[in-house]
């Protein structure tokens, strides 16, 4: 009969040992201190191991199947009872890579050109068409306004001024407001009756 890596007769792959240098009484005391619940249950699952329960019933015990259970001995064996904490998934690719946002941000502190570009700001919807003209990557405006925030620029709006305006004018133009403190003429005439 051909043998494959560590195959017992039975076709069944041979059980991994547990590291020496941790015990039963060990793994249930960290499993006491332990705050992630997901780590004690294997942590009591591979203390029974070691108390010579099989494989079968350390799976009972943590809820899982066999393969589960050896999973669990390789993470131990390997990283210890740090190795039994889930680890934070990655999360999806960014769309852009680090040049291509360092692009980006080049291009969006440079502002547009009103003779050559035809506008006198940038919009999201231009920013991701340039995006895919330059990149070929097609990005929702929604999306490059997160990549944009994540970046540290915020969406604002100028409001609009003539290029001819008096500096002076706005400030004539502004009413003066009498103190915050004092009562309206009306209000006091009903607190008066």
């Amino acid at each position: 009969m051909l043998r494959r890596g560590k195959r017992q007769e039975g076709g069944m792959s041979a059980a991994l040992r547990l590291r020496e240098d941790y015990g039963a009484r060990d793994l249930r005391a960290l499993a006491r201190a332990s705050r992630d619940a997901d780590q004690t249950r294997r942590l009591l699952a591979l203390a029974a191991i070691y108390e010579g329960a099989s494989r079968g019933a350390a799976a009972e015990i943590g809820g899982v199947q066999r393969q589960t259970v050896r999973d669990w001995v390789a993470a131990f064996n390997a990283h210890g009872p740090a190795g039994l904490i889930d680890g934070k998934a990655p999360g999806p690719r960014p769309l852009l890579g680090p040049e291509q946002r360092a692009a980006l941000q080049r291009v969006v502190e440079a502002g547009p050109d009103p003779a050559v570009d035809g506008l006198v700001r940038w919009r999201l919807i231009d920013r991701a068409q340039w995006v895919f003209a330059e990149f070929g990557i097609a990005v929702s405006k929604q999306t490059l306004s997160r990549m944009l925030r994540r970046m540290g620029y915020r969406k604002l709006s100028a409001r609009p001024r003539h290029h001819a305006q008096d500096p002076a004018a706005p400030a004539a133009f502004k009413k003066a407001l009498p103190p915050a403190w004092q009562r309206s003429p009306g209000a006091m005439r009903q607190a008066g009756r």
